[in-house]
């Protein structure tokens, strides 16, 4: 590791001295200079990274920093001014420059996506992030750009506060907490993409096993705190959402075409146009591979995944007397993945990390997931909007896994407790490692079919209200939804020929689990904000209207006659307060601090209560120029946590959810960014470096038996499991106009996989890890550049998970490059 950190520091050291000293012609020398700064609009915040150039020449710069940029050696005449960045709208500006005489021309920048609604988080980008009442943290387009990852949990290490457990090394069913609310498919936090619930049934069955692809989007929002109630369902940790690529605002597009290790191929295409009236994109993002691990019989362990998206928008002329819009959104996702839950022995995982068992040769997820929204918004002042958005989403997903071994004594046993004790399972772990089966009914294959959707209307409207001494900003959302998950499945039975699985019987679909559960909810928030000098105050409230139900047809109904139907439901009516303080205490720095109520939905089992916790945060920002940061202070008291059987969690897979007490997290958070080359002033490069920490514990305060086979018994003081104590992450680049050189590195803590207290036995834990990227870009021209990247540069083989069944490995080394392209 030691060595390429060294050969990275002596590139950035070489680069320095080459470029520096072909740099060194001086004033007297040129023509005439071009001075300037660019900064976010209406502020004094600069944006860094800013492409500065004479249209229809190679004569440009970058501004540093400080947000200064210097173009030298530019001959005397009239010239077009352009200012461009990843994620602004492309300024220009008309300029004189005469001979021996310096130009000075300031840039307002103005973020692409802030022509989004107040349904976001944040509209404002970083700038906007001193005025959020609670923590919230901004990945920019730019930040994503930097590595292109396709897998969420690389792309969210950057911030404090996020909880990850690997799976599958792609990061296509990812598991993510926020605050240590536990990580099982994501299912305690609100996921959104531009505004809208995104889960496939966030209410009735939140586990997300579809997820947005990152690779798509243009800039993601993380939000913790007390402002979250205006986004729940889910209110303990916070929410994400995701922010789509906007509609340009003139005529450009891009295609980014690339290809790396493991047969991987990443294609990203999109077009878009505004005029007058009406505006449109159309996206296509497609991407694939091979697959890392190695199938016993040589077959794929890859992925393909085709996201398209295509958005029309027509609207009034901007200078009507109430400007309105309606913009139509369509999206579609196809995804086949040789994916499985059959991990490894410990003995398996030490002399062969990546192998798959002969077992899971069968093994295969189909998704298909389609979404539309309708948004009107209208302006009818400076002071009072309106939008509102109709949406439906459908995802159809049938995950073909191996489920059970029958060894030749007929003895019939769970994958998972197979792999937990090989020896006591002996002959069926032979059974899955290719031996031949003495049965005809060894490997029972479960067809996890599950139908999706999700629909509903909400409204938001804003007022604000300002004079001379008072700022006043109230916002009211209402909501109507419904959701569904619709189960229907069944078990096909194989045989086991030296180390060829053969279809034995056929099952009969409907005959494993055939029921449906449903929620509806009436959800609505007001929200109210006030700035008096240095102060502000933001106090708000949410309400929860939720009815849950489930019918069962139970095995033997695969007509669903009624026969055997079984009809449960349960209620929920909730109001979930919050309020957060901000306090100015001078232009660089501002205390922050809030408290509110965390909230999740019940299942429909009648009896199980929601999970609820009052949640506490203390924070100090830091914001001077090219300098900021956050340390935040938090505490999560729960009165009642929900647990929830998932096989993806190691449990029985019935997604009961149920009761399991008081819980209490505490933790810090910390982040830290500064260019190390901001001192000088019109430097053309820049060298930013970015920290980030988290530590969490979170310890059960009661002692029960759970009903979830993961947990088992859990005594009072045992550690919440599967979450890391001390997370770690840097990043560092080299910057200028013509190139970047970016390297990241992340620090997990080993992980309990179980609850317990004191030194974590080696077989109920994951590895503590250490894994670098690195990527780097050169413009070969202005709006096109090479790209490359790196993930786990070191090639380290480590243990992120002994769930759902067995140990499974993070990403191997592996490369990515290409070629982008703007226009």
């Amino acid at each position: 590791m030691a060595k390429h950190i060294f050969t990275f520091l002596l590139t950035v050291i070489l680069t320095l001295l080459f470029v520096k000293s072909g740099n060194t012609q001086s004033l007297s020398e040129q023509t005439g200079v071009i001075k300037g700064k660019t900064l976010l609009v209406d502020s004094d915040i600069p944006i860094p990274g800013v492409s500065v150039y004479l249209q229809d020449t190679n004569i440009g710069a970058a501004s540093n920093g400080n947000g200064n940029f210097i173009i030298k050696n530019v001959p005397a005449g009239e010239y077009t001014l352009i200012a461009s960045a990843i994620g602004y709208y492309t300024l220009t500006e008309q300029v004189i420059v005469k001979e021996n005489e310096a130009v000075f021309i300031n840039f307002p920048m103005i973020e692409s996506i802030s022509s989004l609604s107040e349904v976001t988080v944040m509209t404002s980008g970083t700038g906007g992030l001193k005025d959020i009442p609670g923590s919230v943290s901004y990945l920019s387009p730019k930040a994503l750009n930097k590595f292109s990852y396709t897998d969420i949990n690389r792309t969210l290490r950057a911030v404090p506060g996020v909880n990850l457990q690997e799976e599958d090394g792609f990061g296509l069913r990812p598991n993510i907490g926020l605050r240590g609310t536990g990580t099982e498919r994501s299912s305690k936090i609100t996921i959104m993409e531009d505004g809208v619930l995104m889960a496939p049934a966030p209410y009735a069955a939140p586990a997300a096993y579809y997820f947005p692809t990152i690779g798509r989007m243009q800039a993601v929002e993380i939000l913790k705190g007390s402002s979250q109630i205006k986004y729940g369902p889910y209110t303990t940790g916070g929410a994400i959402n995701l922010i789509s690529t906007q509609i340009p605002n003139e005529f450009a597009g891009r295609i980014d075409m690339l290809a790396g290790s493991f047969g991987s191929t990443n294609l990203h295409a999109s077009i878009g146009n505004s005029h007058k009236n009406v505006a449109y994109l159309a996206e296509a993002y497609q991407y694939g591979s091979r697959g890392f691990k190695e199938l016993d019989n040589g077959g794929e362990t890859g992925f393909d995944k085709k996201d398209y998206l295509a958005k029309i928008r027509v609207n009034t002329n901007e200078d009507a007397g109430i400007y309105q819009s309606l913009t139509f959104k369509l999206g579609h996702v196809n995804e086949v993945s040789n994916e499985t839950y059959l991990g490894l022995t410990q003995e398996d995982f030490d002399k062969t990390p990546y192998r798959r068992y002969f077992g899971s040769q069968k093994d295969q997820i189909i998704t298909r997931q389609t979404q539309l929204s309708l948004t009107h918004r209208a302006e009818f002042s400076k002071t009072f909007n309106i939008t509102t958005t109709a949406y439906r989403t459908e995802l159809g997903r049938n995950w073909y896994k191996l489920d059970k071994v029958k060894d030749d004594n007929g003895t019939k046993t769970g994958i998972s407790a197979i792999l937990d004790d090989p020896d006591t399972y002996s002959g069926a772990y032979r059974i899955i490692t290719g031996g031949s089966s003495s049965n005809s009914d060894a490997l029972f294959v479960k067809a996890n079919n599950r139908t999706y959707f999700a629909r509903g209307i909400q409204t938001i409207l804003g007022f604000n209200f300002d004079n001379t001494t008072l700022s006043q900003n109230i916002d009211l959302g209402l909501r109507f939804h419904e959701d569904q998950m619709d189960r229907f499945q069944w078990v096909d039975e194989y045989a086991m020929d030296n180390g060829v699985m053969k279809l034995t019987k056929a099952g009969i679909p409907g005959t494993e689990s055939n029921r449906i559960e449903s929620a509806r909810a009436f959800a609505s928030y007001l929200q109210y904000r006030l700035d008096f000098g240095k102060f502000s105050a933001t106090p708000g409230i949410r309400y929860e209207n939720i009815t849950l139900s489930r019918r069962d047809y139970g095995k033997n109904d695969p007509e669903r006659t009624g026969v055997d139907l079984s009809e449960r439901s349960n209620h929920v009516e909730v109001f979930i307060p919050g309020i957060g303080l901000n306090y100015n205490l001078n232009s660089n720095f501002n205390l922050f601090a809030g408290v509110h109520k965390g909230f999740s939905p019940p299942g429909s089992k009648e009896g199980t209560k929601p999970e609820e916790s009052v949640n506490y945060e203390l924070g100090l920002r830091l914001s001077k120029q090219s300098l900021s940061g956050e340390v935040v202070l938090f505490v999560n008291d729960y009165s009642n946590l929900l647990g929830t059987d998932l096989a993806a969690a190691g449990g029985g897979g019935t997604t009961e959810m149920y009761n399991a007490g008081e819980v209490l997290t505490k933790g810090l958070e910390f982040q830290l960014s500064y260019d190390l080359l901001s001192s000088d002033t019109y430097s053309s490069f820049r060298l930013p470096l970015s920290v980030v920490y988290t530590y969490t514990d979170s310890k059960f305060q009661n002692s029960f038996e759970s009903e979830n086979d993961s947990w088992g018994k859990v005594t009072a003081g045992d550690d919440f499991p599967y979450l890391a104590h001390n997370q770690f992450t840097f990043i560092v680049a080299l910057e200028h106009q013509k190139f970047n050189i970016n390297l990241s590195g992340r620090y997990t803590d080993e992980m309990r996989t179980v609850p317990g207290q004191g030194v974590i036995p080696d077989n109920e834990k994951t590895d503590a890890f250490f894994v670098l990227d690195a990527s780097a870009n050169y413009a070969v021209y202005k709006n096109i550049s090479l790209f490359v990247n790196s993930t786990n540069l070191t090639n380290k083989a480590y243990l992120v998970s002994r769930r759902p069944a067995g140990l499974r490995p993070g990403m191997p080394r592996a490369f990515m490059f290409g070629i982008k392209a703007n226009f």
